[in-house]
């Protein structure tokens, strides 16, 4: 028979594809599930039974938690990235490092076909197509939802007509959950005017009483909450767990996507919008002008990349290369609060800290020069412009 790798979710698309495949075209079909935070061992062992039931040849669930860390969100971090200045590319990003594994395990066992149930009209047909085209180049891809143009209906009536009966009624909102936030998708984002409403989020208010919280980045990455030392990726979970329960981080992204139609998407991030905007902070006291400088359009560029499918082009490597190499003196204390849906950061404490007393305190006093060093540097700063108008006549 014909080996296939099914990238599977356990949804109605990928159910239909695993039906469909060996039942229609004869394929040894070869589930795979990569899971890069969003699934408890509940889910995957579910998904691992609706796979069998269906009748795949094999499934695997991956785990690229620490993969996912190492390879992407970790640079997101240090880049301080949010797409528009407000995602922080949760699915996207994800997307990648599955696509990766995916096409990984498909070496691994020989397979000759590999399958996604991507339709034709979103970003994921993109990020899936290039990695596996790129990476394996020899292995045939193969999409029936978007060569087929099904609607859910007819993969319904296919699949009960072949004694699939799960519920496949649609949720009201879809939800994707993984390490570096959960998307929101419903009505509401299909439109420009309508905004999510508090049940859409898998979060809900919980606390509402303010809690103190210190979050210490050693070259860059989270390596304690309140002293306790875990890995980053474990830190990330802790922080999102606790500060979800003040339901921060929600937002509505509005953007371009790579077929070059406008979206929107809801999200609830409040680890990574948390985690960026105190690295940035403490990158602010470490980093000098320059650094923050062309931290600032690198980093956007990355983010960029990375949206469009990018991942594998060599310039991402240069850039990672200089965003870690900034991250040496990005260590200390970021003191935060959290609040109902908002949080504060109170400052922060570390060795590197630029703002330094011993050459004086903005706005106060100098210590290191003279206010004739003063004058002469501002005398010599204003030469440029002087030059200009002095040629150029008066404004």
């Amino acid at each position: 028979m014909k080996k296939l790798i099914l990238a599977y979710s356990g949804g109605l698309d990928t159910s239909y594809c695993a039906k469909y495949l060996s039942k229609e075209k004869g394929f040894e079909v070869h589930a795979v599930s990569v899971n890069t935070g969003g699934f408890s061992e509940t889910e995957i062992k579910i998904m691992e039974e609706k796979a069998y039931a269906i009748g795949v040849a094999s499934y695997v669930s991956i785990n690229a938690l620490t993969s996912f860390y190492q390879k992407v969100v970790r640079y997101l971090i240090y880049g301080n990235i949010l797409k528009n200045n407000t995602y922080p590319l949760s699915v996207s990003a994800e997307r990648i490092v599955q696509a990766i594994e995916i096409i990984n395990h498909a070496k691994k066992i020989g397979a000759q076909y590999i399958a996604h149930g991507s339709t034709g009209a979103g970003n994921d047909q993109v990020r899936f197509d290039m990695i596996f085209q790129i990476l394996a180049p020899e292995i045939e891809i193969i999409t029936p939802i978007r060569d087929l143009q099904l609607s859910r209906e007819s993969e319904i009536a296919y699949l009960e007509e072949n004694g699939i009966e799960y519920s496949w009624e649609k949720a009201k909102y879809s939800i994707n959950k993984g390490l570096w936030g959960t998307s929101v998708g419903g009505s509401e984002t299909l439109t420009s005017h309508g905004t999510l409403p508090e049940e859409a989020y898998p979060s809900q208010l919980e606390e509402t009483t303010p809690k103190k919280v210190v979050l210490t980045f050693t070259k860059g990455e989270l390596t304690a909450i309140d002293g306790n030392k875990n890995a980053p990726q474990i830190n990330i979970q802790l922080l999102s767990e606790m500060a979800s329960k003040y339901a921060i981080g929600r937002d509505i992204h509005v953007g371009d996507t790579i077929i070059g139609i406008k979206g929107r998407v809801g999200f609830e991030a409040a680890a990574p919008i948390i985690i960026i905007k105190a690295h940035h902070l403490l990158e602010k006291h470490v980093l000098t002008k320059w650094q923050q400088h062309h931290k600032e359009y690198l980093a956007n560029w990355y983010g960029m990349l990375l949206h469009e499918g990018q991942y594998l082009d060599e310039v991402m490597r240069n850039i990672e290369s200089f965003l870690a190499d900034s991250q040496k003196n990005v260590s200390g204390d970021v003191f935060a609060t959290l609040l109902p849906y908002r949080f504060q950061l109170d400052g922060i404490a570390s060795e590197h800290d630029l703002m330094n007393a011993s050459f004086g305190s903005y706005g106060e006093m100098n210590k290191g020069w003279t206010a004739e060093d003063a004058k002469g540097f501002i005398k010599l700063t204003s030469n440029q412009n002087k030059i200009y108008y002095h040629v150029n006549g008066e404004l």
